[in-house]
């Protein structure tokens, strides 16, 4: 058997956008993929195979659930479409039914793989497949606030006319409406945000709360005009999916904003919610627990009850 070995539930546009990005980067020597359609599943797995000549060693194979037996890592891209007039706590319920049969399937033949979640809503779905899985939680990992956070420095680096890559700072809690920006802990290589502003040279001109207010709005606004525009959002979060990935794989020890088990923090317990957490080949080492200033920390809160709301709806 090839390692390290990632299988895929869901040959979607998020799932292929995973594989896609996941072969080239050359991560896993073995990519399983793994849907109700077979036929489409091996459709996808000949076509990417075919590029492995121009990417990385790569086995890439189309399956069912007993194929993924000893992967490493399995990812949970699936997930039923909304019907018309179908309510989202009735869409959430149906997907949670879905998690019912996908995570005991999963459970029986790779047991002790780390669980990724990436079907929506994240954070609910993650707590169901903790929850219908048994597995301790530092295996089942949601994909979180990674997206919103690559955003997030996205759009600050547009503004401020620097590499994003010299940006540090995270978009936390819900992956949904009640997300929000810490600004206070937000830094331009090493420099805090609001020191920065002062420094820069566009500080005359530049209304910087209404501009920090801005960049935030397109932040939590950009899913939606994606999907106005295109239909649907999967490269941001195959790239996503593919930078949690290696730091699993490759015992990293990096710090990304993920969707992690919350207890005893800020007054919430047994939830799911993004935060900065340290990954590595045992899935979540260590959750930080950030220092939040006051309207943060009440965001945080505000995010967990959300949640905690949703899931009493559908009976977890």
């Amino acid at each position: 058997m090839l390692k390290p070995k990632v299988s895929i539930i869901g040959c979607g546009n998020v799932g292929m956008r995973y594989a896609y990005a996941l072969m080239i980067k050359g991560v896993a020597r073995q990519i399983t993929l793994v849907d109700y359609d077979m036929q489409k599943a091996e459709g996808e797995a000949m076509d990417l195979s075919h590029g492995a000549p121009y990417a990385h060693p790569v086995n890439v194979v189309a399956g069912t659930y007993k194929d993924i037996a000893g992967s490493d890592l399995v990812v949970v891209t699936a997930g039923k479409k909304q019907k018309t007039g179908q309510t989202r706590v009735d869409l959430l319920k149906d997907n949670i039914d879905l998690f019912k049969i996908i995570i005991p399937e999963i459970m029986k033949y790779a047991p002790d793989a780390i669980l990724l979640i990436a079907s929506n809503p994240v954070d609910v779905l993650t707590y169901s497949a903790y929850k219908i899985s048994g597995k301790n939680s530092s295996k089942v990992i949601g994909s979180g606030t990674l997206l919103d956070s690559a955003r997030f420095r996205y759009e600050i680096a547009k503004h401020c006319n620097i590499d994003s890559r010299s940006i540090h700072a995270y978009i936390l809690g819900e992956h949904g409406d009640s997300e929000f920006p810490v600004w206070s802990r937000a830094t331009i290589g090493g420099v805090n945000i609001d020191e920065y502003c002062m420094l820069c040279n566009k500080k005359i001109d530049c209304d910087h709360k209404s501009k920090l207010e801005e960049i935030f709005n397109n932040v939590k606004t950009s899913a939606y005009k994606i999907i106005e525009k295109k239909g649907e959002t999967s490269y941001g979060i195959g790239l996503a999916l593919v930078r949690i990935t290696q730091a699993l794989l490759q015992n990293e020890n990096a710090v990304l904003p993920v969707s992690v088990f919350v207890e005893d923090f800020c007054g919430i317990n047994d939830a799911y919610l993004s935060l900065p957490a340290v990954l590595n080949s045992d899935g979540i080492r260590q959750v930080q627990k950030v220092e939040f200033n006051d309207i943060e920390k009440q965001s945080f809160v505000q995010s967990a009850t959300v949640l905690k709301k949703i899931l009493k709806e559908v009976g977890f």
